[in-house]
């Protein structure tokens, strides 16, 4: 994970140069291209944090919890393609507004739950999160967010206004890969845990049968 990370920080260093070695943007197409690339990954990270806990005896709230995470992972899924509209543009936008309503409710309604309030807070309290990773996700927010609004520093990122969108597409790449990074280890902590623990009871449980 720490090479990935490094990978990922000196590609956001060459970020600025694409404008400089004039990749082509072909009416926008380029555009298109990477932000279907993070839609892609998004959706992937959905996909895979679900089929990895699903093996798993987890407890109630451990369970919920990372339900809840799949949940955001498909939230930011439908927003980076505008619910939908960036591929079905004629379709009338009351549509897109009901499918974000019905795509963002899972992830409010279940906070009622108080085992997944409650998984949050001991999360909060007692998993070790890697620093790079938050590093890196909060790097990539930081420069997206500047280039899209156009802070003081944006200067040095933006050689040229015609390339801001690509720019902005690929600072957030370090913030989504940065994000999977720092939910990955919480993640395999809470399966291989459970895992062990089963491991132990049911040697345990041999032991006293062959007991006399």
């Amino acid at each position: 994970m720490p090479i990935l990370v490094l990978v990922l920080a000196v590609f956001c260093f060459f970020i600025p140069i694409l404008s400089d070695l004039h990749v082509p943007l072909m009416g926008g197409a380029t555009v298109t291209a990477v932000e279907s690339l993070q839609a892609l990954l998004l959706l992937g990270f959905a996909v895979f944090s679900y089929i990895y806990i699903r093996p798993y005896s987890l407890t109630k709230g451990q369970k919920i919890f990372w339900l809840w995470s799949v949940a955001w992972w498909i939230v930011l899924f439908g927003r980076s393609i505008s619910w939908g509209r960036d591929y079905f543009p004629d379709v009338p936008k009351v549509y897109f507004r009901t499918i974000s309503v019905f795509v963002i409710a899972p992830v409010v309604f279940m906070l009622f739950s108080s085992t997944l309030r409650k998984e949050i807070a001991y999360k909060f309290k007692n998993a070790l999160l890697p620093f790079w990773a938050v590093l890196l996700s909060v790097a990539g927010l930081i420069l997206s967010d500047t280039i899209e609004h156009g802070r003081f520093f944006s200067v040095f990122l933006l050689h040229d206004l015609n390339y801001k969108d690509l720019i902005e597409e690929f600072y957030e790449f370090p913030l989504i890969v940065g994000l999977f990074l720092v939910a990955w280890p919480i993640m395999r902590a809470d399966c291989l845990g459970m895992e062990t623990a089963q491991a132990s009871t049911e040697i345990q449980a041999a032991d006293s049968n062959l007991s006399p």
